[in-house]
């Protein structure tokens, strides 16, 4: 089996040896391992509700009885280091809403004897 956060790092270390281009994405785990930003619902508060809905079922609710939800809380994850290194300014007004800011080390780097490093 895979490992995504691995496999994401690996995937975002090839990505940042090419011409850096600024990029937003909706994962979480791509700001993380060296992307500029992300937006996106949370996904602690997606497991958390996906736990009450097994709940549910196990406890003998149908799953088509079950309502729809859409996400209520969105984070926004800004890499510090990523912005550096493209020149890109970051407004302030945009630094106060983020949740989290990231300064990273570098892009994962692969270890013939533990896998990789972060």
């Amino acid at each position: 089996m895979i490992n995504r956060r691995a496999f994401i790092g690996a995937l975002a270390g090839v990505l940042l040896a090419a011409p850096l281009a600024p990029e937003a994405q909706q994962t979480g785990a791509y700001a993380d391992v060296g992307g500029l930003m992300t937006y996106g619902s949370s996904d602690v508060q997606m497991y958390q509700r996906a736990a009450t809905f097994v709940d549910k079922i196990f406890k003998g609710a149908k799953p088509a009885d079950l309502p729809v939800e859409q996400p209520t809380k969105w984070e926004l994850v800004i890499n510090l280091k990523i912005a550096k290194a493209l020149g890109l300014p970051i407004p302030q007004s945009l630094l106060q809403r983020a949740d989290q800011l990231i300064e990273l080390p570098g892009p994962p780097r692969l270890s013939r004897s533990r896998g990789f490093d972060y």
